[in-house]
């Protein structure tokens, strides 16, 4: 099979909605970065509900995913993740970006989202986004000596 490059040679990023189809890759992805993954069943039920979910594909191999929420004005980011060796490439924005896009094009005017604080490297992605922490969820995440708060951040979609 021949692989798609763009004019530089480089190869193809493409984002994509997420499909039923693309769920096994997409949890082979969480198992391998998350201790505590979400289920194939999770993932089939953001689709069946309706979240805006996408898949971004570097040639042919999926190395990325994105969820959102959307409603009343507003949307959550459920879960994004980029594989580990495809990290620091600027997948990741881009994908925030898309998901940003979807947010926006469903009416967003503002999005929320939960984070590790240990997750450094995910904290400064989204500051560089323009979000900001407005508050502490005590306890949030399940951690493997109990739970880990998580850091909320906002950002409003007009922002840069």
């Amino acid at each position: 099979m021949a692989v798609e490059r763009d004019p530089d040679g480089l190869p193809q990023m493409r984002l994509r909605p997420m499909e039923e189809a693309d769920v096994a890759a997409v949890v082979e992805i969480e198992q391998r970065v998350y201790p505590f993954p979400w289920t194939a069943g999770i993932f089939s039920d953001c689709l069946r509900v309706g979240y805006r979910c996408a898949v971004l594909e570097l040639d042919v191999v999926t190395v990325g995913y994105g969820i959102i929420a959307c409603g009343a004005g507003e949307a959550h980011l459920l879960n994004v993740c980029v594989r580990e060796e495809f990290r620091n490439r600027g997948l990741g924005r881009a994908l925030m970006m898309h998901l940003l896009g979807l947010a926006a094009s469903a009416g967003a005017a503002v999005v929320f989202l939960e984070v590790r604080p240990a997750n450094t490297a995910a904290v400064r992605l989204y500051e560089a986004l323009g979000f900001r922490q407005i508050g502490v969820r005590r306890g949030y995440y399940q951690a493997v000596s109990g739970r880990e708060d998580a850091l909320v951040m906002r950002r409003a979609i007009d922002a840069a």
